[in-house]
């Protein structure tokens, strides 16, 4: 599934549509199944793990592409998410690149950069690996290899 940019603009309920479809996509692509959820509570889907029997709650964020940090700065993408989110997981997704990371609650606080006062948390990393980095800062899009859904995925949803 390629999002391809067009004249027309994209809604937010588009691009968080196409990213949930994204998510779903990839886990049924390993076996695993999740339906998506029709309310705004915070929780995008649920996922069931077969080997267990577990639901497992899951938040997605998604971003259509790439932008200048800054506004005029290297390319890069970030996600909004609330600290106090209820969901198990967060899944943030790139519709240009057909991505998708898989961060645990926990694991998403720790790595974001960014915390305001009124509980969000700002994760974000740069797309252009020309962008210099010193001891590991600014996280390169190359650094989340880990975090991606088809190396967490199985992990975290045994069959």
């Amino acid at each position: 599934m390629t999002f391809e940019p067009s004249q027309k603009r994209h809604t937010t309920q588009h691009i968080g549509a196409a990213g949930e479809l994204l998510v779903q996509y990839q886990l049924l692509k390993l076996g695993i199944d999740s339906a998506r959820l029709t309310t705004d509570a915070g929780i995008d889907l649920v996922v069931y793990a077969p080997a267990t029997g577990a639901a497992t709650t899951m938040q997605v964020k998604t971003v259509e592409r790439s932008t200048p940090a800054g506004g005029r700065g290297r390319l890069a993408i970030g996600w909004n998410f609330p600290h106090d989110t209820p969901a198990q997981l967060l899944a943030f997704t790139s519709l240009e690149a057909d991505r998708v990371w898989l961060f645990t609650t926990v694991e998403a606080r720790q790595v974001a950069q960014q915390h305001t006062a009124g509980g969000v948390r700002r994760l974000y990393w740069y797309t252009d690996h020309s962008t210099p980095q010193r001891e590991g800062v600014p996280l390169l899009q190359g650094d989340m290899e880990r975090y991606l859904l088809s190396e967490r995925a199985p992990r975290l949803f045994p069959s």
